[in-house]
């Protein structure tokens, strides 16, 4: 696993520790979150029952724009899209199809996008936003806490904003004092306030 700059667990036994860490280690590295994750402190305590994992995002890249994956040129009715990268070529072409209709968007091949229109292209295309990565993270990181939580923990809160997550489960009712404190405490092991 490529070295989070921060990664615990800590929990009142020792061997559940150990086992929380390996699980943590493998759904994260399932999902691909390590290369986004940079700081993350897992606390349970069985006894009470309470899960609380605290963490911390490395810079979230921004949204994509059509001019970061295609060159784009013009040859009269014809707006054409050298494809760089592949990755965002899916919700392209979705795009496109949704805003100017299918039988004007005409794939030639796996690198070039052809946009033919009678009008000019309003506006600037290469400023269109293909895809932006935020969306599925925070959803993802959600999912992640949700697998790496022990089974049965149905009462949560969530929060992901900016670069600043915690996920907190129970099978009890969660009084928002202890939430608060316990969170507070975890998110200020990693340096951070709310």
């Amino acid at each position: 696993m490529p070295p989070l700059e921060y990664f615990t667990v800590e929990c009142s036994d020792g061997v559940g520790g150990e086992a929380y860490e390996r699980i943590a280690a493998d759904v994260l590295q399932d999902l691909d979150l390590l290369k986004v994750i940079d700081k993350l402190h897992i606390y349970i305590d069985p006894v009470v029952p309470i899960f609380v994992a605290a963490g911390l995002l490395r810079k979230i890249p921004g949204a994509v724009r059509l001019r970061d994956m295609a060159a784009i040129r013009t040859e009269g009715e014809r707006t054409i899209m050298d494809i760089s990268d592949e990755t965002y070529l899916a919700p392209l072409l979705t795009k496109l199809w949704s805003q100017f209709a299918r039988e004007n968007v005409d794939q030639p091949d796996r690198f070039t996008v052809v946009l033919t229109l009678r009008e000019p292209v309003p506006g600037d295309l290469g400023e269109m936003v293909v895809a932006d990565p935020r969306e599925t993270l925070y959803r993802d990181i959600i999912y992640a806490m949700q697998y790496i939580a022990p089974e049965g923990f149905k009462v949560r809160r969530q929060y992901v904003k900016g670069n600043v997550f915690y996920y907190v489960a129970s099978e009890d009712t969660l009084p928002d004092d202890i939430v608060e404190t316990l969170v507070a405490g975890k998110l200020a092991l990693l340096g951070v306030t709310l």
